[in-house]
């Protein structure tokens, strides 16, 4: 408003050359003012000199708007770790005129202990001018009561463990000041196996007058070595505030050895396993209130290692013998995780399948390991309990009467034939022999004497009838063994005698076990009819009858076994078409379709 009131004034005056002068004023000022505030990058610190480890902040100032990427801190990288950055963007205006202000604040640590230079940082085309920051070393960090703020200490349960024995690793980290951005180090070696024991545990501690929140992390190592192992040191990297502003500390704990015992020579077991503690419990589970030849029981082995993961557990081996046979699963494996270490745990369900009647005794598990708390080998064992298997049906009465007409193991041997005398007759045998050729030492007189040609053939016929007997010894004694051996194993007929009449009540039983989808039943069902139409040297198995029967039926009853054997419920099964292609197999014509049967009963259809 005065401005306006001076302006009419001088024109009211008609002071002309008043007013030229007044704007020409005016605009000298504006270029001045241009001029002052040229483009141009500042660099500047909160502090000239710092201590050691202790964060310094540079701030970069651009007074112009195209900055471009912005600041290049690529020449900060040699002399300082940057931390962070952040931007922040004002904007001013005067007599007109608009002004951009940038502003990069940039975090930084010294690298080293000196006096260090920020060099020209560019931003767009221009640069800032370097500056000089000054480090001093500084002593150890400490509180009133000269303790530090941050500690690490690390702790192992036993500092000569056996080779593969569990050990418990401590990591434990004492603040008093509240840490930003940490960094914790993780143990690790080449020659060892560590994994996390349990979650942190957190309480409070008093040490020197000073109280600190104490956090314990723990591992479990299994050393892969015997001889000296060195775990290197734990670290911490983190930002505390102190008096003089933010600062960056470094703690790093003492190595911990461990000198590794190799096995003993006194371990004689096969599989190494060191463990304070190892039990073994069994069961046999029925799967039907009077379990009989044939049916399927299940043996549940059951084995923890205190001390161990579960895979250290050695593996068990299985035999099937005459009474039963085994058919074990893949084991399953599980850990149990505390404070005081792990307990593995090796679960293994074994199929029992009983081939015959009587009190059926599995064996004993034996697992032999090394105790470490004793350092002494032992053996830990469980046995299970017998079960009474019951026979076949129908089958008891023709067991009787076929153990009593087959000979038993322990039976004498029946009449033999001359040819297969025993040793001892066989060589009376051979006497006449020798006499009917007359070759028998004479008394002679000093006027008889015997040519060199007569006793070479008294020698060779000597030698003949030797090797005649060890021949004929050798045949016999494999004849015993093949006879003893036929009578180990039990026939077809006397471990599943028939228990139907004729090949057509089997057949009939067949069909309605694949009509009723009963695939448990299928196999007896199977095997009845095949002996009964091929009889008992033909048919020993499912597979010999895969082999006489069609290419249909046999597809067919290969599904049906992998069903039997998979994981899939056996009710699922469908035996309708497998009946179909028996049928089609014994009347040897094809049986027609539905959709045929639909065309003869409706022509148009």
């Amino acid at each position: 408003m005065v401005m306006k009131q001076y302006l009419l004034s001088l024109i009211s005056q008609n002071k002309f050359g008043r007013l030229f002068f007044s704007l020409m004023t005016t605009l000298l000022f504006i270029a001045l003012s241009n001029s002052l505030h040229a483009a141009s990058v500042t660099a500047s610190l909160n502090k000239n000199v710092s201590n050691e480890n202790e964060v310094v902040q540079l701030t970069l100032r651009a007074d112009f708007s195209d900055t471009g990427n912005g600041p290049d801190l690529t020449p900060l990288e040699r002399d300082f770790d940057i931390l962070g950055k952040s931007q922040n963007s004002q904007f001013s205006f005067n007599l007109g005129t608009s002004t951009a202000l940038n502003f990069w604040v940039v975090t930084l640590m010294p690298k080293s202990v000196g006096t260090v230079e920020i060099p020209p940082i560019k931003i767009g085309d221009l640069e800032s001018q370097p500056i000089r920051l000054t480090v001093k070393s500084s002593p150890q960090l400490l509180d009133n009561n000269g303790n530090p703020p941050v500690m690490i200490k690390t702790e192992v349960s036993e500092v000569e463990p056996y080779l593969q024995q569990e050990v418990i690793l401590s990591v434990k980290l004492y603040t008093s000041v509240a840490l930003q951005n940490a960094n914790r180090s993780a143990p690790s070696h080449p020659d060892l196996v560590i994994e996390r024991l349990v979650d942190d545990q957190m309480n409070y501690q008093t040490v020197n007058g000073t109280q600190y929140q104490v956090i314990t992390r723990e591992y479990l190592a299994f050393p892969q070595r015997s001889g000296l192992l060195t775990i290197p040191p734990q670290t911490i990297q983190a930002m505390i505030n102190t008096s003089t502003g933010r600062r960056m500390i470094k703690v790093q704990s003492e190595p911990l050895n461990l000198q590794v015992t190799p096995i003993p020579a006194s371990f004689t077991g096969d599989a190494w396993l060191p463990s304070e503690k190892v039990t073994v419990s069994t069961t046999l589970t029925k799967t039907n209130d009077a379990p009989r030849v044939g049916d399927t029981l299940i043996w549940t082995i059951d084995i923890k290692a205190e001390g161990a993961l579960p895979e250290q557990i050695p593996t068990l081996e299985f035999n099937s013998t005459r009474s039963y046979k085994l058919y074990p699963k893949s084991p399953q494996f599980n850990n149990q995780k505390k404070s005081t270490g792990v307990t593995g745990n090796q679960t293994i369900v074994v199929e029992v399948v009983p081939t015959e009647e009587g009190s059926l005794s599995l064996p004993d598990i034996d697992i032999t390991y090394w105790n470490t708390g004793q350092r002494a080998i032992n053996t830990a064992s469980a046995s299970t309990d017998s079960i009474d298997i019951a026979p076949l049906p129908n089958s008891a009465g023709q067991s009787d009467e076929t153990a009593s007409s087959n000979p038993m193991i322990s039976d004498p041997l029946p009449a033999q034939s001359r040819s297969i005398a025993p040793i001892s007759l066989a060589k009376k045998a051979v006497k006449p022999a020798n006499t009917d050729n007359q070759i028998e030492v004479v008394p002679t007189t000093p006027n008889e004497s015997k040519s060199l040609r007569d006793y070479l053939i008294s020698g060779l016929l000597i030698l003949a009838v030797l090797m005649l007997g060890a021949w004929v010894a050798t045949w016999l004694k494999r004849r015993k063994q093949k006879a003893n051996t036929d009578r180990d194993v039990p026939t077809l007929q006397e471990f599943a005698p028939l228990s139907t009449l004729n090949e057509q009540s089997a057949y009939k039983a067949l069909i309605e076990c694949c009509q009723q989808n009963n695939l448990q039943s299928l196999r007896p069902s199977l095997l009845e009819w095949a002996r009964h139409r091929w009889g008992d040297n033909e048919i020993r198995s499912v597979d010999d009858i895969k082999r006489l029967t069609s290419v249909q039926v046999t597809q067919l009853l290969m599904e049906a076994e992998i069903m039997l054997y998979s994981n899939n419920p056996a009710h699922e099964w469908q035996g309708e078409s497998l009946a179909d292609a028996l049928e089609e197999f014994t009347s040897g014509q094809a049986k027609p379709s539905k959709a045929s049967q639909l065309k003869t009963l409706y022509p148009n259809f």
